[in-house]
Formats: C-alpha cells, sequence, structure tokens
C-alpha cells in the first residue's frame, strides 16, 4: 500500500458475522472469583459452528480417518472442507504439506504496533465492522526506563495521536480496545479470549502463547488479520505435525521454560517451519496452563506455525481462575465424550510426521543464546561455554515478565528466591527489572505483597507493557551504543540489538528463576544449583530450590478498572481522524498491478549476507512510533542487514560506485523507477510477525525476494503484498548473483497466469555481458497468484467490497 491523504468513511450498514449463533458477538457472565466484583463477560468460542464443522471433516475423510489435535481444531473451521482437503491431496490421503486450507478464525487480536496498519488496511475495504470478534492491546509502545508510574504516563503523551487513532477505529468497527497499561496482548488474550478448541490470529509472532490453553492461535501479518476482518478466507499450506511427548514431571529448578530452551536446541530456528507443534505424553498433565503457555509461546522461536496442548485437567482451575467457568462443563462434554465428535483431544493412533520426547524428570535449567533463541546450553555446562566463547563474565541486568514469563506461578517463584536472599541480608548485583503481564497480574501480585518483596530488593517494576522485550528500553546504567555486555532475562527472542539497540548486547535467555537468582551474583558463571555466594565474615549464602503457586488462593484482582476494554460494539457515529500533516499515521492507496509478462530490468539492490530477522528487515525500539506511517518506517528499511560482497552493514552501492544506507539506495531507485530484488540466504524474514518488512520493500519499489528459506510469516506477508518469494532450487547459485546485477523471470508470468502451475527461472545479467540461468522455486498458491496479478491481497478484498466505479484501474 502507498500513502494517501483522503479518509474513506464507512456506510450505515452492517455485516452479517457468520461466526455467532445468533448475534454478532456471544458472551457469558463472569462468575464471581473472590473479589465481590462480578468480572467484564468472558468471550465464548461458537463450539456449536466449531463441532458442525468437526462433523463435515469426520464426513469427508471418513470415521477411520485419525487426526491429530491440531488437524481436528484446523479443518473444522475450513471455509469448505472438500475443497480445502481433497483438492491437490489424492482424494485427501496426502493432506499436510499439500493441502491449501481456507479458514474462518474465530477471533482476531492486534497489537498496537502492528494495528496501525492493519486497521489502516481494513479502512480501505469501506465496511462498517468487523466480521468477528478482534481486540487491540497497547503494549508495544511503552518505553521501560524508571518503572511504571513514570514510564507509563510519558508513553500515553508521547504515543497520543496513535493511541486516539486505534480507539476511535476500535469503538467505530466494534473492535475491543485495551488502553495502555491494561497489559501484554497475549496475557490478557490467554486470560481473556483463549479457550480449548478454538481458532484466533494475531498480529505477532507469539500468538501461539494462547496454545497453551488448546487454542489453535496462529501469528499473521496485518493483510491476513484483514483477511478475517472482513469475512474472507485466510489460506494456510497444510502444516506437517511435530510431536513432542513429555514424559515424566518438573521438580527443583527446571521449569516450563526449560522445555522450549531444550527444544529449541534441539530444533534450531528452522526445525518447525511448516510444522505444527503438538504436545502429548503423562507429562502433560503436570504442567500448569501456564507453564503450556509459556512453552508455545516459544514456538515461534523454531519456525513453527503454532503450538498446542490437548484439553488437561489443569487447565480447569485456571479458567476457574479467570472467570470462565461458564465453558468448563461444554469442554470437559467434547473432550472427554465420544472420539467421533471429540476436537479437543487427538485420536488414539494418530499419526505424526516427527516426535521428539523430553523427560521433564532429568531436564535441567537451560540458558539460551546470545544473538540467537536455539543456542541451547545446559546449566550445568554455561560456566564454560562462557570460558571457551569468551562471552563477559559478568552482566548488568536481569530482566523477567514478558508475555512469555509474567504468570503468577512465574512470579511467586521468583519472589520465593527473593526472600531467601533477604533474609541473608543480600541485594542484587545486577540492575533487576520486573515486567508484570496484564493489569489483573499486576494487581493480584501488589494484594500478595509480591511486588513490594521485588521492590524492597531494589528491584524495578516496569509498566504492563512488552518494555525491553520488544526493544522498549531506555537503559540507565551507562553501557553505550557499541559496547560489548551481557543482560540475562526471561523473554523469548535475543536477535542483536533486540532489547536496547546495541548490537553488541549478548542477550541470554533463561527462565525467570535462573534469571532471578543469578542477578544476585552478578556473574554469568554463577550456577545456583551448586554455587554459593560470598557473604561478609567468611560465610556463604547458597539457593534452595524455588516454590510458588501456580494460582493466588483467593482468585485474581481485577486492577485499575480504567484499563478494562470498550465495548465490543461498533458506533458509526465515531469519527476517526488522521491528520494529513501526521509523522505518525499515513492513510493508504492501493499498490499498481502487477502489469503484463515476465518481470525485466530488475537490479540487485543488496545481497544479504548471513542472519537476516525481520527485526534486520524493520527495526523496532524507537521505530515503531512509525508503524502507521509507511514513507516514514520505510526509512529503516534492511538497516541491520550485512552486505555479503563487503561485509559492511547498512551499506549499498550504486553501479558507478557510490555508497549510501540501503533506503537511500531504494528511495533513490524508486525515484528512477527502477525496481529491485534482494538475494538472501536461509530462513530470511525469521523472528516477528512484523508486516511491514513486506510492505516497506514493496513501497520503495522491491518486486521479488530471492532467498535460500524463508520464515513462514514472512514468506505470507510478501506474497499478501505483491512481492514474489523465490527460493534457490540449489543453494549454491547464490554465489552466481551480485549487487547490481540485472535479473529478468523466464515463467513466472505462466505461473501467474495458471495459479501456481508451472516453474520460473532467473535470467542474470552480468556487467560482463554474460547470461547465467538459475532455476529457482515458489509456493504460490492460485489465491497468491491472484494477489500478485492484483498488486497486493488488499486490491484482491477491495474489490470484492466496493462497487466497480471505485475499484482501481488494472493498468501497470
Amino acid at each position: 500500500m502507498q500513502p494517501r491523504t483522503p479518509l474513506l468513511r464507512a456506510t450505515a450498514q452492517r455485516v452479517r458475522c457468520p461466526l455467532d449463533l445468533g448475534s454478532r458477538r456471544q458472551y457469558a457472565q463472569h462468575a464471581n472469583t473472590g473479589h465481590g466484583t462480578a468480572r467484564r463477560r468472558a468471550a465464548i468460542p461458537p463450539y456449536q459452528k466449531i463441532l458442525r464443522g468437526f462433523e463435515d471433516v469426520r464426513s469427508v475423510l471418513g470415521e477411520s480417518r485419525k487426526l491429530t489435535l491440531a488437524e481436528k481444531i484446523l479443518y473444522a473451521h475450513l471455509d469448505n472442507v472438500e475443497e480445502s482437503l481433497l483438492e491437490n491431496t489424492n482424494n485427501g490421503k496426502n493432506i499436510r504439506g499439500n493441502a491449501n486450507l481456507k479458514l474462518k478464525p474465530d477471533r482476531v487480536a492486534m497489537q498496537d504496533a502492528s494495528a496501525q496498519m492493519a486497521i489502516l488496511q481494513f479502512m480501505t475495504c469501506d465496511l462498517p465492522s468487523t466480521a468477528v470478534p478482534a481486540s487491540i492491546h497497547c503494549d508495544h509502545m511503552i518505553v521501560g526506563e524508571k518503572g511504571a508510574d513514570t514510564d507509563l504516563p510519558n508513553s500515553i503523551a508521547g504515543n497520543k495521536e496513535v493511541y486516539d487513532f486505534l480507539e476511535t477505529a476500535a469503538k467505530r468497527y466494534g473492535i475491543e480496545f485495551w488502553p495502555p497499561g491494561a497489559g501484554i496482548i497475549h496475557q490478557t488474550v490467554l486470560e481473556n479470549y483463549s479457550a480449548p478448541g478454538l481458532m484466533m490470529l494475531g498480529t505477532d509472532s507469539h500468538t501461539p502463547n494462547a496454545g497453551g490453553l488448546g487454542a489453535i492461535a496462529i501469528g499473521v501479518g496485518g493483510a491476513d488479520a484483514v483477511d478475517a476482518l472482513v469475512d474472507a478466507p485466510w489460506e494456510l499450506k497444510a502444516p506437517k505435525i511435530l510431536n513432542v511427548r513429555l514424559e515424566g514431571k518438573l521438580s527443583g529448578w527446571a521449569s516450563p521454560k526449560d522445555v522450549i530452551l531444550r527444544l529449541a536446541g534441539l530444533l534450531t530456528v528452522r526445525g518447525g517451519t511448516g510444522s505444527i507443534i503438538e504436545y502429548s505424553g503423562p507429562g502433560v498433565d503436570t504442567l500448569s496452563a501456564t507453564g503450556m503457555a509459556t512453552i508455545t509461546n516459544m514456538g515461534a522461536e523454531v519456525g513453527a506455525t503454532t503450538s498446542i496442548f490437548p484439553f488437561a485437567e489443569n487447565h480447569v482451575p485456571y479458567l476457574k481462575a479467570t472467570g470462565r467457568s461458564s465453558i468448563i462443563d461444554a469442554v470437559k462434554g467434547i473432550a472427554y465424550g465420544n472420539e467421533s465428535y471429540n476436537f479437543l483431544r487427538p485420536d488414539s493412533g494418530c499419526e505424526y510426521d516427527e516426535q521428539v520426547v523430553i523427560d521433564l524428570s532429568t531436564l535441567e535449567p537451560h540458558i539460551n543464546g546470545p544473538f540467537t533463541p536455539d543456542l541451547s546450553t545446559p546449566l550445568s555446562k554455561f560456566k564454560e561455554a562462557v570460558e571457551v566463547n569468551r562471552w563477559p563474565k559478568t552482566f548488568g541486568a536481569g530482566l523477567i515478565g514478558s508475555c512469555t514469563n509474567s504468570s503468577f506461578e512465574d512470579m511467586t517463584r521468583a519472589e520465593d528466591l527473593v526472600k531467601q536472599a533477604q533474609a541473608a541480608g543480600l541485594r542484587p548485583k545486577a540492575d533487576f527489572f520486573i515486567t508484570p503481564g496484564s493489569e489483573q497480574i499486576r494487581a493480584t501480585l501488589e494484594e500478595s505483597s509480591t511486588l513490594d518483596t521485588f521492590s524492597k530488593a531494589g528491584g524495578t517494576v516496569l509498566a504492563n507493557a512488552c518494555g525491553p522485550c520488544i526493544g522498549q528500553w531506555k537503559r540507565t546504567d551507562g553501557v553505550k551504543k557499541g559496547q560489548e555486555n551481557a543482560i540475562l532475562c526471561s523473554y523469548n527472542r535475543n536477535f542483536p540489538g533486540r532489547n536496547d539497540g546495541n548490537g553488541k548486547t549478548m542477550s541470554f535467555l533463561a527462565s525467570p528463576e535462573i534469571v532471578t537468582a543469578m542477578a544476585y551474583s552478578g556473574s554469568t558463571e554463577f550456577n545456583p544449583l551448586t554455587d554459593t555466594i560470598p557473604m561478609p565474615g567468611g560465610k556463604t549464602f547458597k539457593f534452595e530450590p524455588p516454590t510458588g503457586s501456580r494460582l493466588p488462593g483467593s482468585g485474581f484482582a481485577i486492577g485499575n478498572p480504567a484499563f478494562l476494554p470498550s465495548s465490543a460494539e461498533p458506533d458509526s457515529s465515531v469519527q476517526v481522524v488522521v491528520d494529513p500533516q501526521s509523522d505518525r499515521l499515513a492513510l493508504l492507496d492501493p499498490f499498481p498491478p502487477y502489469g503484463q509478462g515476465e518481470l525485466k530490468g530488475l537490479k540487485v539492490l543488496y545481497k544479504v549476507k548471513g542472519q537476516c530477522t525481520t527485526d534486520t528487515i524493520s527495526a523496532a525500539g524507537p521505530w515503531l512510533k512509525y508503524k502507521g506511517h509507511l514513507p516514514n518506517i520505510s526509512e529503516n528499511t534492511l538497516i541491520g542487514a550485512v552486505n555479503a560482497e563487503t561485509g559492511e552493514t547498512n551499506v549499498a552501492y550504486d553501479a558507478d560506485g557510490t555508497n549510501m544506507s540501503i533506503p537511500e539506495l531504494g528511495k533513490k531507485w524508486k525515484q528512477q523507477g527502477q525496481q529491485w530484488i534482494v538475494v538472501a540466504e536461509d530462513n530470511y524474514g525469521e523472528g516477528s510477525a512484523r508486516e511491514h518488512a513486506a510492505l516497506q520493500p514493496r513501497y520503495l519499489g522491491g518486486r521479488i525476494i530471492l532467498a535460500k528459506s524463508f520464515a513462514r510469516i514472512h514468506q505470507t506477508n510478501l506474497k499478501k503484498q505483491g512481492v514474489i518469494p523465490l527460493t534457490f532450487t540449489q543453494k549454491e547459485d547464490y554465489d552466481k548473483i551480485s549487487a547490481n546485477d540485472e535479473i529478468e523471470t523466464s515463467g513466472l508470468w505462466d505461473v501467474l497466469q495458471n495459479g501456481g502451475e508451472g516453474h520460473i527461472k532467473i535470467l542474470v545479467h552480468k556487467r560482463s555481458g554474460e547470461v547465467v540461468e538459475i532455476p529457482v522455486e515458489h509456493t504460490l498458491s492460485k489465491d497468491q497468484c491472484g494477489f500478485v496479478l492484483a498488486g497486493s491481497a488488499l486490491n484482491v478484498l477491495a474489490k470484492k467490497t466496493k462497487p466497480a466505479a471505485e475499484q482501481p484501474t488494472t493498468d501497470s
């Protein structure tokens, strides 16, 4: 999409929501949870509709077909069961990896940074309300520095224009708006929306957090979310199913975080690509609901489509504690009922594509990093790793919380360690930061005096927001950019510069318990399981294994009612205003259609070396404020990318040898009408579900990304914006292309015309006059070919929702 100035206004007619059973939103009243006040009403999945969909699946595939849990929930949400499951699958025999599933999710959740572009795109469809229940969560733009009392008001003031836009849009279109301070999207979803059997999309890569409660929750870009918001089927290549069987039971220092840290080391950041991770085994029943959510949250770090746990008895107390007792009988009735109608547990005898077994009883704590979440080291070997790799022997900050580890259980186990140290007269030697995941968690921790314990120990309690986890951290410890240092955190991602914008900060991932204990030594070589801390008088202190409570005994506190969401009823009288002079928000115009024939005369803008995450392509941190303004945020395009030919970062060269930043050269070529291509290595676009990493190259004139392999979400995002992702048939052909080579395609036009059928080659015109022919692969489906031809997926949706007179022309 491109920026524009006129504002489209929605008409008064409402959109029918096909997912409701009789009404647009279906709710049940929260039970009283012990605090004397009735909670907000709970969102109930449309179980009758899901069951009818599952009955259709059984009818099409046959009663004897054994299905995994993930397959049951996914297939039960198909728009047309026969079309999705029988086409291109040998009549349903080979669905995984072959079928193009066209799905109708039950719900959409959006965080504030990605919601801006999602809402701007939704507005172009000119509809009066969303077709499915949706929510916006203001969590990404709050900077952590001095503590919640200072940071939250400052961030609200600094982002007022964006918050006002999101709130008015939410009220106009019937989207629940959770204001800044209410909590992190994934914790709020777990507490309010996630439920066994639900299928939802979220505009954040850690949306699978909801899978801890038995939901299929998939991270997507804003354009994918718009599909669901306008009642268009959302397409997904049928994933393979990777089973993780859990044996035994955690004890001592081992935590749910260590399960996923260990799994990341086994699978690597690419090991889950194209797969759903489905957990099973006797160990499942020993975990808390929030512990399961920690594990599914970080499935994103291995590239998985999503992760899911089956319904377990430990889900019941969590549902009760969060005011959702009303759905428990229905869930139990399905989960323990006849297997023919049970979509909350896998069929006995179902087959998986791969299986990993983890013994919880022998699992030890792990620390992952730096710079990648799959460099996994058992704690017992971490001291040796520090010495061998010459990592810093001290660390400056320990940070606990975030969407991954901010449950009541996480915090009370960390509190136990703080109390042990306090009793011995110790204080942390590293700065200690605590991030509650939601207002509900914060208020409950305040009631239990847990926050007071942290504060008295010298800890800084940050706002209920992402903060340092997403790069919104203003460090005050004197560490300068470019200075090598280390931090420990219980977060989920640790790419270079991720937390503080300093590419030299080595961020290590661990459980809240390990981070807390190690903060008291300040040493990366300290092992709290075996080592002691010196004390005055020659004495030493040794931690005992932490203990905590899975749930608060008197129920969760509601907290500040100002942090509760707005109504989900649309109000067409609310005006959504965007200032044409704003540097934070810009309305959108359609990208131009593809045109005719092969792509010719493209030039290689940049050849990327090594890891290229969505943080590399579209940095977060201070750039988050421009998420709603495509021209401004495009100024950071690929600024973290390493030049494969020179080793420089963010230094590109024009044909005459002039060097400049990558976005500067992209802008220059755009002004000249020169379209371009980027060449990259493996797992291009791993990390966050950052739609801007596809929008920005498209805006600047990018037409093709040619890589050795792609991360799933980013590959889909590119197609949605009309950018063509291609992979090398032979990875060594990467070496045959250089910056400024001229590129043309062969076979692409036929593939687009034939709905994805056919083969593509790239013709590389070298400066010497030599022409190199390189075979490449694509994953374009019929619908995705339509997106490319139309210019973007949004152009296709707009054509369906607008009168012909308002549709964009098809000229190139």
